[in-house]
C-alpha cells in the first residue's frame, strides 16, 4: 500500500528546473523519492543521454559526467540504461538523430522527438549494407559481429575498432551520420585485417568475421567503391532525435502498468529496490525520479509497480523505468541529490541529463546576510554562469524596488562571482528586507534567458555566544545556555538541536523582546521529557519582525551527572 507522501517545498535548481524530495510509505517501510521536473524539451532546455567517457564502452559516475559537461551547460539528471560488465548500454542509443546502438527488442526503448515528446516503444532494427552486389544483413552497430557476420563501427564507439584476429575491415570516409530510416553511403578508402582500425571522426568502419562474410566484403567493397547502409527502425520513430534503452514501461495514458510483458525476471520487478524512471506530464513537462533503497529505517525502496503508481501519482501520462539498484543516482551540477545504496556512487554507462544552456545563477551562499560586525554572514556570495558569449545585465534589486547595477555588457562564457557587503559606499547598512539578485543574458545565437535569486538583509540578530559553565543534567530548573543581541524589537523562539541538526527540544511559544542583550535557557530535557546525554548541542534563536526572519546559532556543552542528583 502507498500512502500520500510527506509534503515538501521544491527547490529551483536552475530556470524551469525544480528538485523535490518526498517520503512515501509502503508495506516495506518509508521510501525517499527524489523528483526533478523540467519544461518540455526545446529551446534552452534539452533532455540528453550522455555516454560515460564519451564512448560506448566504459563507466563513469553521474557526478563526474556532469562535471565534465559543466563548461558547456548546466545539468541535472539521473543514471541511464542497464549495462554489461564492460560498460556497454544494453539497449538503444540515439544522439542528435544518429543511431549509435541497436535497440533491445524484448524491452522498451525511450525516445524524445524534436517537439519534446516522450516515446516509449518496443523497437527492432533491420540493418543492411550493400556494395557492388546484393543487399546483405548487417548484424550490429557498435557491437562485435558474430563468428560469421558484419558490424558497423562509428566514432561513438571510440578511437579504434576492437582487436579481432581473423577479421577484415574497410574504412568508409566520408560517411554521413547514422540517421535511421534513410539510405546512407560512403566510399571505401582503406582496408585491413585484424581490427584496431582507427575510426575517422567523419567516417565509419565496416567489420566482417567468418570466411563467407570476409570474402563478401573483400569482393563487394573494394577501395574506391561506395557502400550503402540502411538502418531501419520498426516502428520508424519519425522525428525522434535522442533515445536510450530502459524498461519496463511504467505508465501508459496516465495509468500505471502492472505487467508490461518485457524481458525482466520477477526478482527485478517484485522486490523493493532503488529505482530510477523518466516520465512526461500532461502539460509536456518531464519528470526524472529516483527512489533510494536498501537502507532500512531511511528508505526501503519500491517494487516496479509501486514505482509505476508513483509516476502516475506525480501526473505522468507516459513513463518508463531506467537502470535501478546500485546504479540509481540523481545529481545536479556534479553534486549528489539522492543517496546511492552502496558505500560510494556507482560508475554507470550513461546518464540521462536535463541540459540548460541559458544563464545560470547559483543559490546565494547566505539565506540572510547580516553585516552587523559579529563575523557571521557579514557578506553575500553571488554570481552567474554563462555557457556561451552573451550580453549580460546583472543587478541587485532592493526591497523598495530600486536597483544597484553590478554589470552590463558583453561577456565570454565563464563563471562570474560577486561579493556583496550589504553596505553603501559610505559604509551604512543598505535597506533591510527582501533583496533579489537578477541576471539577464542574450547569447550569441540570440537566445534570451534570465534568472533571479532572493535573499534577505537583516541585522536584527547577532553576537550569539555560549554562557558557561556547561549545562549539568538532570536539573530542576532551566539555565541560561546562550546570549545574543537584538538591534530592534522582535518575536523570538529558541529550539535545541544536535550538531547534525536533529531537533532535541522544539521551540516554546514565541516571546517579544526589545532591543538589547537577550538570553536563551534550557532545562536539559528532550521533547519527551528525558534528560539528554553529555555532549555538544546547538541553541538556534530565530527572530521575526518587519525586516523578515533571521536565525543564529550558538554551540554549548552539556554534562550529565553520574549521581543522578538533579542540579538546581
Amino acid at each position: 500500500m502507498l500512502t500520500t507522501p510527506a509534503a515538501s517545498q521544491p527547490t529551483m535548481l536552475m530556470p524551469g528546473v525544480t528538485y523535490d524530495e518526498q517520503v512515501q510509505f509502503t508495506f516495506h517501510g518509508p521510501s525517499v523519492i527524489h523528483v526533478l521536473t523540467m519544461p518540455r524539451p526545446g529551446g534552452l532546455w534539452s533532455l540528453k543521454p550522455v555516454l560515460s567517457n564519451d564512448a560506448i564502452l566504459g563507466t563513469e559516475r553521474v557526478t563526474a559526467i556532469q562535471k565534465r559537461l559543466a563548461p558547456f551547460a548546466t545539468v541535472a539528471g539521473v543514471n541511464g540504461d542497464r549495462f554489461s560488465s564492460n560498460g556497454r548500454p544494453s539497449g538503444i542509443l540515439m544522439r542528435d538523430g544518429q543511431l549509435q546502438q541497436a535497440p533491445g527488442e524484448s524491452r522498451s526503448s525511450i525516445g524524445f522527438d524534436s517537439s519534446g515528446n516522450l516515446r516509449v516503444d518496443r523497437l527492432r532494427l533491420l540493418a543492411t549494407w550493400q556494395g557492388t552486389g546484393q543487399r546483405q544483413n548487417l548484424a550490429a552497430v557498435n557491437n562485435s559481429p558474430s563468428s560469421s557476420g558484419m558490424s558497423l563501427y562509428t566514432p561513438s564507439w571510440g578511437l579504434t575498432t576492437p582487436v579481432a584476429p581473423g577479421s577484415y575491415e574497410v574504412v568508409l570516409r566520408p560517411f554521413p551520420g547514422t540517421v535511421p530510416n534513410v539510405e546512407i553511403a560512403g566510399p571505401v578508402t582503406e582496408s585491413r585485417d585484424g581490427g584496431a582500425t582507427t575510426i575517422p571522426r567523419d567516417g565509419a568502419v565496416l567489420v566482417a568475421r567468418g570466411t563467407v562474410a570476409i570474402n563478401r566484403l573483400r569482393n563487394e567493397a573494394p577501395v574506391g567503391r561506395s557502400v550503402r547502409v540502411r538502418l531501419i527502425l520498426q516502428p520508424d520513430w519519425a522525428g525522434v532525435v535522442d533515445a536510450l534503452g530502459g524498461g519496463p514501461a511504467l505508465v501508459r495514458g496516465g495509468k500505471a502498468v502492472f505487467n508490461a510483458g518485457e524481458a525482466f525476471v520477477p526478482g527485478q520487478l517484485a522486490l523493493p529496490e532503488p529505482r530510477t524512471a523518466v516520465g512526461q506530464l500532461a502539460d509536456g513537462r518531464i519528470v526524472l525520479v529516483v527512489v533510494d533503497g536498501r537502507r532500512p529505517g531511511y528508505s526501503s525502496g519500491m517494487t516496479n509497480f509501486e514505482l509505476a503508481l508513483t509516476l502516475a501519482r506525480l501526473g505522468a501520462v507516459s513513463a518508463a523505468a531506467l537502470d535501478g539498484g546500485g546504479s540509481s543516482t540523481m545529481a545536479f551540477d556534479g553534486q549528489l541529490l539522492s543517496r546511492p545504496s552502496g558505500s560510494t556512487e556507482r560508475p554507470v554507462s550513461e546518464a540521462l541529463l536535463m541540459v540548460y544552456s541559458g544563464v545560470h545563477v547559483p543559490l546565494p551562499k547566505e539565506t540572510v546576510v547580516s553585516p552587523n560586525g559579529d563575523g557571521v554572514a557579514e557578506s553575500q556570495e553571488l554570481g552567474y554562469k554563462l555557457v556561451r558569449p552573451s550580453i549580460v545585465t546583472a543587478s541587485l534589486v532592493a526591497p523598495d524596488g530600486s536597483t544597484r547595477p553590478v554589470f552590463s555588457g558583453q561577456a565570454p562564457a565563464g563563471t562570474y562571482p560577486f561579493t556583496w557587503t550589504g553596505l553603501t559606499a559610505e559604509g551604512a547598512v543598505e535597506p533591510e528586507g527582501l533583496w533579489r539578485w537578477v541576471v539577464s543574458a542574450v547569447d550569441d545565437r540570440g537566445q534570451a534567458s534570465s534568472f533571479e535569486r532572493p535573499f534577505s538583509l537583516n541585522t536584527t540578530l547577532g553576537f550569539a555566544e555560549a554562557v558557561p559553565p556547561a549545562l549539568s543534567v538532570p536539573r530542576r530548573r532551566a539555565k541560561v545556555v546562550a546570549q545574543f543581541a537584538l538591534t530592534r524589537a522582535a518575536s523570538i523562539t529558541t529550539r535545541i538541536e544536535t550538531l547534525s541538526g536533529t531537533v532535541v527540544r522544539k521551540a516554546d511559544p514565541a516571546e517579544t523582546l526589545q532591543a538589547g542583550t537577550a538570553t536563551a535557557s534550557w532545562d536539559g530535557r528532550s521533547n519527551k521529557g528525558a534528560s539528554v546525554h553529555s555532549g555538544t548541542y546547538v541553541a538556534r534563536m530565530t527572530a521575526k519582525n518587519s525586516a523578515g526572519t533571521v536565525s543564529l546559532t550558538s554551540k554549548f556543552s552539556v554534562r550529565r551527572m553520574r549521581s543522578g542528583k538533579a542540579s538546581r
